[in-house]
């Protein structure tokens, strides 16, 4: 009850450009990525490629950012945080770039290795320079118009992106990518100020040990898990939701971009009210509901069957509402486990994991689905929503005794301890 005042402080006008920028630079490192499954068909028939070149195309950013994040934890204490998202999001562009001019499999292989290497690392830092500046009473609603950048390249990058596939090529999307990523990249070079605070704090000296007793911490690794099973789940069904509307569902190519687009304003709408809310009810409560929801939406959306598009469209504005409500709360809660210090190198092997556990999950996807011809349906999808469930059954868990160990730390704050040191005394 003590919380709602809090919850309902104004924003600075900086913060409100803070949040602007990462909102953008989430925007376009998810597009990216995101980009790829509307624009498999065109790629496969224009570059010769089947379907396990583009599965190694797909799956190649994904092990590579998880890669570099592991690479780099050790690492991202002991910058400014400003000048290391502007390291790797340059890096972002210039992958994306070469994606925009490759001609053959193995440059675009390449291509989005590198673009992984670098876009992998951008989340994280993100997401410490939010926990840096923000507390956790506005850390919610800051999280949803973070993470908008999902639902917003539903809305405008996916529709947009295949109008100008269609039009100039599937290369076009990429260099879209590129000039609006190069303008956020100066805004924030001029107008962010450094991020530096966590540097008053004691740090270990050397990267490999500082990474080491980052991920030794039990209560960090307890984080760690709960984050790679909510990408488990995710990941799982992403790769096969367009053939399955395609294939199963009989949704037209014409209708699959405003599909994507009314999903994608459903979840705008849906992210910022979950956002207020988990900043003024229990965020573990606002999750498990959103969770449950999910598990249930999930059951019945894998045994569908071909059914008139407006059902489809609800269906796919109910599931994605799930899916988008359980993150909210999930990562502002996760977020708050780490020390300021170790804030970078836990928000770093944080998004590694998620990568590496969304091509794990991909990878196993592939294992049950079944596709007999290019044009047949796919076969045991319900057997893939049964394993969501169970795992998104583990994720309650995982999230319920991150929630408990925030809740020491709220207690805590009371008393004349510093809030986040009561979680490594517990």
């Amino acid at each position: 009850m003590q919380k709602q005042p809090a919850a309902k402080t104004a924003f600075t006008p900086y913060q409100v450009l803070v949040i602007v920028l990462l909102s953008l630079t989430q925007f376009t490192v998810v597009l990216d990525f995101m980009v790829m499954s509307p624009l498999g068909d065109i790629l496969m028939k224009s570059m010769d490629m089947n379907t396990t070149q583009f599965g190694f195309a797909v799956s190649g950013y994904a092990f590579s950012a998880g890669i570099s994040g592991l690479l780099t934890a050790g690492f991202a204490d002991r910058y400014d945080r400003k000048k290391l998202l502007l390291f790797f999001y340059i890096g972002f562009i210039v992958g994306t770039l070469l994606c925009g001019l490759s001609h053959t499999y193995l440059m675009l292989l390449f291509a989005r290795i590198v673009t992984g290497l670098f876009g992998g690392v951008i989340g994280s830092i993100s997401m410490a320079i939010i926990a840096d500046l923000f507390p956790l009473e506005q850390r919610g609603r800051v999280m949803g118009f973070a993470q908008m950048g999902l639902s917003a390249s539903q809305v405008l990058g996916i529709p947009i992106s295949l109008y100008l596939s269609n039009i100039w090529g599937w290369q076009a999307p990429f260099l879209m990518i590129v000039a609006l990523a190069s303008a956020v990249w100066i805004t924030t070079l001029l107008k962010m100020q450094p991020v530096t605070a966590h540097l008053n704090e004691a740090t270990e000296r050397n990267a490999v040990k500082h990474l080491w007793n980052t991920v030794k911490q039990r209560n960090y690794r307890i984080g760690f898990l709960a984050t790679a099973m909510l990408s488990l789940g995710g990941f799982m069904m992403m790769p096969w939701g367009s053939a399955f509307s395609v294939n199963n569902l009989h949704v037209s190519y014409e209708q699959l971009p405003f599909l994507f687009m009314v999903s994608g304003v459903a979840s705008l709408i849906v992210m910022p009210l979950i956002g207020k809310l988990s900043d003024r009810i229990d965020k573990f409560k606002i999750f498990t509901i959103a969770s449950v929801w999910m598990m249930i939406m999930v059951i019945i959306y894998t045994h569908l069957t071909p059914v008139p598009f407006i059902v489809v469209i609800t269906m796919n504005i109910l599931f994605m509402a799930g899916i988008m409500s359980r993150m909210v709360p999930a990562i502002a809660l996760t977020s708050s486990l780490p020390r300021m210090q170790d804030r970078g190198a836990y928000m770093s092997v944080s998004s590694s994991l998620q990568q590496i556990a969304g091509g794990v999950a991909a990878a196993v996807g592939g294992l049950i689905v079944v596709q007999p011809t290019k044009t047949s349906p796919l076969e045991h999808y319900d057997t893939l929503g049964f394993v969501i469930v169970a795992l998104s059954a583990v994720s309650i868990w995982m999230v319920y005794r991150v929630s408990r160990m925030i809740k020491a730390q709220v207690a805590a704050a009371a008393g004349p301890q510093q809030p986040e040191a009561v979680l490594h005394e517990a």
